[in-house]
């Protein structure tokens, strides 16, 4: 029974989002995730009280899956922070590995591009939105990377330029996938543009 339960709050939650992707957190009503879901408002209420409790899940969800990525590929900031610089093509290996499969889960992935998609569209219209945005997609990110960059480089000026070089045009992709026709040809750009950086770190 308690299996089921879960499943019902799984699929609310991953049609819900699906939802808030398409139309807003702000425009998707209790009335229409009901509706989605082709069930009564009151056998909704039953599962999550508001809406907002539903948010509140979905972020659950992916502090969860963010976490699972990162025990997985052991991306520490205090093991990169060891890294002397004769290892530096290693952490880079790394960080390039890491990076990908982000840009995948942030992009293949349903729930995760369900997710991006409505912080992408309330960013502006709810603060909770923005600070999300930033957190997940934006500010987050770079200083993440910033700190990687600052262990492999032991200079934190130049960390945060190469973390900005670095992650900007990954930023940029997120766009260019969800317009692009074909997908597989922004993956590649993405590791075309990992290359050619480490080609320039190693230059300078």
């Amino acid at each position: 029974m308690e299996s089921k339960e879960k499943n019902t709050k799984e699929k609310i939650l991953e049609e819900a989002l699906k939802l808030f992707a398409q139309s807003g957190y702000i425009g998707t009503s209790m009335n229409d995730i009901a509706s989605k879901l082709g069930v009564t408002k009151a056998a909704l209420y039953k599962h999550y009280k508001s809406k907002q409790e539903i948010l509140d899940s979905i972020i659950e969800k992916m502090n969860e899956l963010d976490i699972e990525r990162v025990k997985q590929y052991e991306m520490s900031e205090g093991d990169l922070e060891k890294v002397t610089a004769e290892y530096k093509e290693t952490a880079f290996d790394k960080i390039k590995q890491f990076t990908k499969v982000q840009f995948l889960h942030w992009t293949e992935e349903e729930f995760s591009s369900c997710f991006r998609k409505m912080l992408t569209l309330e960013q502006y219209r709810e603060p909770q939105m923005a600070q999300l945005y930033q957190n997940y997609l934006a500010s987050g990110p770079l200083t993440y990377m910033e700190a990687l960059f600052s262990g492999m480089l032991g200079d934190e000026r130049k960390a945060r330029q190469t973390a900005l070089d670095f992650y900007g045009p990954i930023f940029l992709l997120y766009s260019i996938y969800d317009g692009a026709e074909d997908k597989s040809q922004v993956i590649k750009l993405l590791e075309e543009h990992m290359d050619h950086f480490l080609q320039e770190m190693q230059i300078s």
